[in-house]
């Protein structure tokens, strides 16, 4: 009985609160529930002077009277603040059961409170205009870990995937290479989770369907009915409810291709993440490919961009061959972070430490006429300990990405380092969505308390 009580008295106190917390700032509900008000009042007076004002002279008679009645019963000193207490209890209560019925209309399998969402949202919508820059895991596990902090998020990913699911319907389809957008608008989905793993299953049988993953055939079977890679994403994101927007580096054809250090060049996105020697230089077909107008207007209003983490020659550099993009991000004022990758990748980034993989961006904006630190700050692991999951990445060909943050520091860049693998033990040495993205906000709201 005891328990049955508590539990009551619980509930009630969670009730009174979520009452109180629509009047907490920033819902746009009280504006509107005294505009209502308002409006009622004018109704009212207008029907009465509709009927010549007498309605209001039997009101007033009438409110005069019981004023007098109860207050020959109570002193003013009780009556009035009951009366405010009732009033306002009802108006709580009235607003709150409003409101419920209003949720089990809208959602009635979720668990979300109304209130809650509303408050989510609304601080979601307050937060920074984020440029995430990149591709393949790296790019949306990065989203999937900023989207609890912000709603303005764009994601600019490159387009030159030519292996797997994505390069089969690229040949054969004419399309551009939808696994890496795919991936990134699951990552930004408030959908429901099972339609997101919908989005992300692939078929492990099926003559020609083997492969190939829901989404990737759902993006390009769009492209094809609206003519454009840029209109399907849109249309995705409209179903998939995505928080931000996803868009591609360049609407172009683009082929990567790759010079070695042994003299021999190589073509293709696939090829160059297996080359037998260190690349020194990287370029695509066609030359300077365009770059799209949304991601250009979102690096204009961004007060972050980010590059990385992914790939330094397959994810990243390549949305550094689309010249507009590159003089968009030199014109910000934004500050600019470069995420390194925790471990490198055997056959692109052997032997690179965090320096050699800024070396590799700064020789990539010069081919481009430009000879200054574009991404002057720098977010790297710290330095991870000896552990069996090390020791079998080592057995693999990789290593961890060192970062000699003394000679960052001399070069002017910036330096960050944080546990971006997150605590929790995993079967692979990769970013954890939460933890990159707390160090991420952290570098941002450091540099805005410098800037004021």
């Amino acid at each position: 009985m005891k328990g049955q009580q508590a539990a009551r008295e619980k509930d009630l106190m969670l009730r009174s609160r979520r009452a109180v917390s629509w009047l907490l700032p920033g819902l746009f509900v009280k504006r509107w529930v005294l505009t209502s008000a308002l409006g009622l009042l004018l109704a009212l007076l207008g029907a009465a002077i509709w009927a010549d004002l007498k309605p209001i002279y039997w009101i007033v008679e009438t409110l005069t009277w019981l004023l007098g009645a109860i207050t020959t019963v109570l002193p003013r000193s009780i009556t009035g603040p009951l009366v405010v207490v009732i009033g306002a209890a009802l108006v709580l209560w009235g607003q709150s059961r409003s409101f419920g019925s209003i949720q089990q209309a809208l959602a009635p399998d979720k668990d979300t409170v109304l209130v809650d969402a509303l408050r989510a949202k609304s601080k979601l919508n307050r937060g920074p205009n984020i440029v995430a820059i990149g591709g393949g895991t790296g790019l949306s596990t990065l989203l999937s870990g900023l989207k609890r902090y912000s709603s303005n998020i764009t994601a600019i990913v490159t387009v030159a995937d030519d292996g797997g699911s994505s390069g089969v319907l690229r040949r054969e389809l004419g399309v551009q290479p939808p696994g890496d957008i795919r991936n990134c608008l699951a990552a930004l989905s408030t959908e429901e989770p099972l339609l997101t793993r919908l989005f992300q299953y692939r078929f492990s049988a099926g003559s020609g369907l083997e492969g190939h993953s829901f989404g990737n055939l759902f993006l390009s079977a769009l492209s094809a009915i609206t003519g454009n890679l840029e209109t399907a994403i849109t249309a995705s994101s409209r179903v998939l409810a995505v928080q931000g927007q996803v868009v591609p580096a360049t609407n172009a054809d683009v082929q990567l291709w790759a010079e070695l250090e042994n003299g021999q060049r190589i073509e293709g996105e696939s090829a160059i993440g297996k080359a037998p020697s260190p690349i020194v230089r990287l370029g695509c077909l066609p030359e300077q490919p365009p770059a799209l107008p949304r991601a250009l207007e979102a690096i204009s209003i961004a007060d972050l961009i980010i590059l990385g983490p992914g790939s330094l020659y397959t994810s990243l550099l390549p949305n550094l061959l689309v010249p507009e993009l590159v003089g968009a991000i030199q014109r910000s004022r934004a500050p600019k972070l470069y995420i390194c990758n925790l471990m490198t990748q055997p056959g692109e980034t052997d032997g690179l430490d965090v320096v050699g993989h800024l070396r590799a961006i700064e020789a990539q904006l010069a081919s481009l006429g430009i000879n200054q630190k574009l991404f002057s700050a720098v977010l790297a692991q710290n330095e991870l300990g000896q552990s069996q999951l090390v020791k079998h990445y080592k057995s693999r060909g990789a290593e961890p990405v060192h970062c000699d943050k003394r000679a960052l520091t001399a070069k002017g860049y910036e330096v960050m380092q944080a546990p971006l693998q997150g605590s929790r033990p995993q079967a692979t040495l990769r970013h954890d969505p939460r933890s990159l993205a707390l160090a991420v906000m952290r570098f941002y709201r450091k540099y805005k308390r410098n800037a004021q």
